[in-house]
């Protein structure tokens, strides 16, 4: 283990290394081709093949293919591995000097209202989406925001008139920045979920407490083009994907799952086909 640990460790001391396998881990459980990667962090063909390489040799990656594509997702099995070597031997299982209580807890959740955030990158219809729909199924049990890396503006009318035509109330949805829930007075979080691949790309700082995170990445409506009928097709296929997620969430009875249960749950779900 000593040595696996090592070569582990000398992986992930390096900028480019440590970029794709952070990547890799905010986007779990996606695959990415190679190409997505570099040209999300802009880094070149031949730097990225060595990169890659160094990362599976040193099992933090696996490598699958589809079709002539290569694929590379993050070996979260062996990554856990690895902070649990460093936490029990030798931090000699302090959780205060490694890791948080939250992280470690094999307590399930005490029954009470949870915080849960939905991101995208710009708050107008993916992420509004979900924080209605939660707000629908569990108002009982969540409460629920959403927020944008860049949102927009205003919310998009063919999201505004499809949650109108299903009976949401949206008077009181609008697009709200990352910020407004990273202050020190700001709920803190139970679940954090992104909804699109941009905002999971995105290095944000770590949530305070460590919350659960999943991520549900969807395509963005908004860029759907052909006719009107088409347009507001590409809206309703992304509604009835979260629909399917959030529901199957809103299920989970999370005051008997332990963290590390409930987390395999959400990343269960995450693969849900659409």
């Amino acid at each position: 283990m000593e040595k696996e640990v090592i070569t582990q460790l000398a992986a992930l001391a390096h900028d480019r290394r440590l970029a794709i396998f952070r990547l890799l881990m905010r986007r779990f459980p996606d695959a990415l081709p190679a190409g997505d990667i570099a040209q999300i962090l802009d880094l070149p063909a031949s730097s990225l093949s060595t990169c890659l390489s160094n990362l599976r040799q040193a099992g933090l990656i696996t490598q699958t293919r589809q079709g002539t594509t290569l694929r590379y997702s993050a070996d979260t099995a062996r990554a856990g591995a690895l902070i649990d070597y460093l936490a029990s031997d030798c931090c000699r299982g302090r959780p205060d000097i490694c890791l948080t209580p939250s992280a470690t807890s094999e307590i399930p959740m005490s029954p009470r209202k949870y915080n849960v955030m939905f991101i995208c990158s710009g708050n107008s219809a993916r992420s509004i989406f979900a924080e209605s729909l939660l707000r629908d199924l569990g108002s009982d049990r969540f409460e629920v925001f959403s927020c944008g890396t860049n949102p927009q503006s205003q919310l998009n009318p063919y999201a505004v008139e499809l949650l109108t035509g299903k009976g949401f109330e949206t008077s009181a949805l609008r697009s709200k920045h990352i910020s407004e829930f990273q202050t020190a007075d700001a709920p803190q979080m139970d679940f954090v979920f992104t909804v699109c691949d941009q905002a999971a790309n995105e290095d944000c700082p770590p949530w305070p407490g460590q919350p659960y995170s999943g991520h549900w990445g969807q395509p963005d409506p908004v860029k759907a083009t052909g006719s009107e009928a088409e347009k507001k097709l590409a809206f309703q296929q992304v509604f009835g994907a979260l629909k399917n997620r959030i529901t199957s969430f809103a299920a989970l009875p999370l005051e008997t799952l332990d963290r590390i249960s409930l987390q395999a749950e959400i990343d269960t779900i995450a693969q849900q086909k659409d």
